[in-house]
């Protein structure tokens, strides 16, 4: 591959949008990187292009291990599923966007703005559902009082879990266990 002055742009300026189109390699540190790695940029001289990460290890060049360009996943997308990895891992203890950022080493913003464009949602609203999803299974699982699948799931105020239930579901922790068992609708209204 010829180094144009287009890719030489991509590489000075770090460029994500050319991320898995080339992998580029300096001669002088033996260490091959995306376009979008954030280290100090390369004399051109020293620079070799190759298609793939595989091809340039195959070729005497070890990967970054900063933008980790052997991985198939964006260094930002593998920081936000370590983000989500925890929030599943952690759903049932008080998390706030603060928690969050001090795990993932961020201002609390860049996380919430990065989380949402990758996820399609906020931090909060991930873990809202991960409570209710939660709930689901044990409602479905077991005869416990919804105030203790509530507490479990994090959510230890039962008209607040209720109400964040029936925001993501339609209808409260009883209806939906009763729809679940086939429960008639007046058996449905005593148990809430």
């Amino acid at each position: 591959m010829e180094i144009t002055e287009k890719i030489w742009q991509a590489i000075v300026q770090c460029d994500p949008a050319y991320d898995g189109r080339f992998i580029y390699a300096v001669l002088t540190t033996g260490i091959c990187c995306r376009p979008s790695c954030k280290s100090r940029a390369p004399k051109k001289e020293n620079v070799r292009l190759f298609p793939d990460a595989d091809q340039a290890c195959r070729a005497g060049f070890r990967p970054c291990k900063r933008c980790r360009p052997c991985r198939q996943d964006s260094p930002m997308e593998e920081w936000i599923a370590l983000i989500a990895e925890y929030i599943d891992n952690n759903f049932d203890k008080p998390l706030t966007l603060e928690t969050l950022s001090n795990f993932a080493h961020s201002s609390p913003y860049h996380l919430l703005r990065s989380f949402k464009r990758l996820r399609g949602m906020t931090p909060g609203e991930y873990i809202q559902r991960t409570r209710i999803n939660k709930a689901k299974e044990l409602l479905t699982a077991s005869d416990r009082k919804i105030a203790d699948i509530g507490s479990t799931v994090g959510l230890p105020n039962p008209p607040h879990f209720i109400t964040v239930f029936k925001k993501l579901t339609g209808c409260t922790p009883a209806g939906f266990r009763s729809s679940y068992r086939g429960e008639p609708r007046a058996a449905q209204r005593s148990a809430d």
